[in-house]
């Protein structure tokens, strides 16, 4: 952060510009440290106060836009990657969609004091149809308050903002270390979740053609946000599977057909997880090799999702 703290007050424009920039698409960066550091070095006459204010908010503007235009373009997919860190992710979004369906023009205003909501509220504002022309004056309020706030309290309190960074140095020492100490940790954690996927005895894998060759199969679609599109496809004759309600679903999984699953995850994440889940129930079942994008690749029947399966995002009038 040291750094961060002397790049705004040193460089100006340029390092503001990327510093809010880089927030307002999702990055960790700490863009209301810059503004506040940026007010202040204001107030002192470093640098002047209008045009810094417009270099943030024009940053900021381009983020949320480029984030609207993503959403409105990818729907479900962008807004699960940003809400990839819940325990649920399809219950984030559609908490997420439901709350600002009902108050989506007022949160447009409020977001960025909101951690989390401030990178979700463009993508929702552009996966549900709300018109840009409504959402462009909201997201530049939401925008402006912000970046006033933080830069005008950096701007009032600049003496008091001064004393806390002389002592930055020795707190820094401190929280450097502590960050450290956490990131090894963190790294330890990954091996051990590791180790353990690696002793875990392997999940059987099955070709397209394999799948086809075979009769008696009953095939699973576990994607995690699969069905949340209209007019998108699964392999012809599968069922959905919802991989994180599994406990309500076994009971409907026949025991007379071989049960083969599949998704669109990087090394078949959730179908794997899925199988080893069904396979401590006593279910066996197999993941097919590839998944989804390998059975369209060998050319195999597809058809789309019904429409009575398919949850949708509420769309803005």
């Amino acid at each position: 952060m040291e750094s961060l703290v002397l790049a705004v007050a040193n460089h100006g424009y340029s390092i503001l510009f990327c510093v809010v920039l880089a927030e307002s698409i999702g990055l960790p960066i700490p863009a209301g440290l810059g503004l506040l550091v940026a007010g202040a070095a204001s107030a002192h006459g470093t640098v002047p106060a209008l045009p810094m204010i417009g270099t943030a908010i024009g940053a900021m503007l381009l983020g949320d836009n480029f984030l609207f235009f993503l959403g409105r373009h990818t729907g479900w997919w962008l807004l699960s990657m940003l809400c990839r860190f819940s325990l649920n992710p399809e219950a984030c979004i559609l908490r997420s969609a439901d709350g600002f369906y009902k108050r989506g023009r007022i949160i447009l205003i409020f977001a960025k004091f909101l951690p989390g909501l401030n990178t979700m509220a463009p993508p929702l504002a552009g996966s549900m149809n709300l018109p840009f022309i409504q959402f462009f004056p909201l997201d530049m309020m939401g925008a402006s308050l912000y970046i006033l706030t933080c830069f005008g309290t950096g701007f009032l309190f600049s003496d008091f903002l001064a004393t806390i960074l002389r002592g930055y140095s020795a707190v820094g020492s401190v929280v450097g270390w502590a960050i450290t100490i956490l990131f090894i940790v963190w790294i330890a954690n990954r091996i051990r979740l590791w180790l353990k996927t690696r002793n875990e005895s392997p999940v059987p894998l099955i070709t397209p053609a394999e799948v086809m060759a075979r009769d008696a199969v009953a095939i699973y679609d576990v994607r995690s946000h699969g069905y949340y599109e209209q007019g998108t496809m699964r392999i012809a004759g599968s069922s959905r599977l919802e991989p994180n309600a599994l406990t309500d679903q076994l009971s409907l999984l026949p025991r007379d057909r071989e049960i083969v699953l599949y998704c669109t995850c990087l090394r078949e994440a959730t179908a794997v997880r899925v199988a080893r889940t069904l396979a401590e129930k006593g279910i066996p079942s197999a993941v097919i090799e590839g998944g989804l994008t390998a059975w369209k690749k060998a050319s195999l029947p597809l058809e789309p999702v019904p429409a009575d399966e398919v949850v949708l995002l509420p769309k803005f009038a």
